[in-house]
């Protein structure tokens, strides 16, 4: 097994109608993202598979602006450079990475860190914006979607 496979394994893939289904946007709508080279993703034959982190990628570069449409860096880290968001546009991005996660399931903080970690590498912090954003609950080491948090239309 070389490198690649591992990547391939551990990686989730959409298809165009399954990603609009969870973004709610209409299915042309993606696929024109991807033909026009805005969304990275490897077309399989007939149809589109659009890596996880790729998605997580295009809603980070569109929420990360502000009314004109620049960056702004507010914090500089070894792992990543943070740009100011608009808090319903963070809020977005923090359903998606909580769409991830089953609910009624309970997860250990690896599993959790696994799957944010495909996100951004300042894991604690995405964990602990879930958990004061009342997205996730922690109940001694196990953490879970909390069952009462309703997914934004």
């Amino acid at each position: 097994m070389n490198y690649h496979d591992g990547l391939v394994k551990e990686t989730e893939f959409f298809t165009t109608a399954e990603l609009a289904e969870k973004l709610k946007m209409n299915v042309q709508v993606i696929a024109r993202k991807i033909q026009s080279g805005e969304m990275m993703a490897y077309k399989v034959g007939k149809d589109w598979r659009i890596p996880e982190k790729a998605v997580f990628t295009w809603l980070e570069e569109r929420s990360n602006r502000t009314a004109r449409g620049t960056s702004v860096i507010v914090e500089d880290s070894p792992k990543v450079n943070r740009v100011q968001v608009s808090p319903s546009r963070r809020k977005h991005l923090l359903e998606f990475i909580l769409a991830q996660f089953e609910p009624g399931r309970s997860y250990g903080e690896e599993d959790v860190n696994r799957v944010i970690g495909r996100y951004d590498g300042d894991i604690d912090r995405l964990r602990a914006e879930l958990l004061s954003e009342g997205m996730m609950e922690q109940s001694g080491r196990l953490y879970r979607r909390r069952s009462g948090y309703k997914l934004s239309d």
